[in-house]
């Protein structure tokens, strides 16, 4: 993870931003890391659809297979 002086990053802001990788960015202060930034994107989010072609759904997903006796 790359890291930054919190100086430097106050110059650099909206262009560290801009460029911002997924593994983020560490804020150093006297050499010491105070904080760090990440895009809000997650990757949970590129999971979702990634098994669409991949995965069959064999049976009914809405039954347990128990069969129960429900009386009113």
């Amino acid at each position: 993870m790359k890291t930054i002086g919190a100086a430097k990053f106050k110059e650099l802001c909206l262009a560290l931003l801009e460029k911002l990788g997924p593994e983020g960015l560490i804020i150093t202060k006297h050499g010491k890391p105070i904080a760090r930034v990440i895009p809000i994107e997650s990757e949970c989010g590129l999971l979702i659809g990634s098994l669409k072609t991949k995965i069959r759904v064999k049976g009914d997903l809405m039954n347990t297979g128990v069969k129960w006796n429900a009386q009113p």
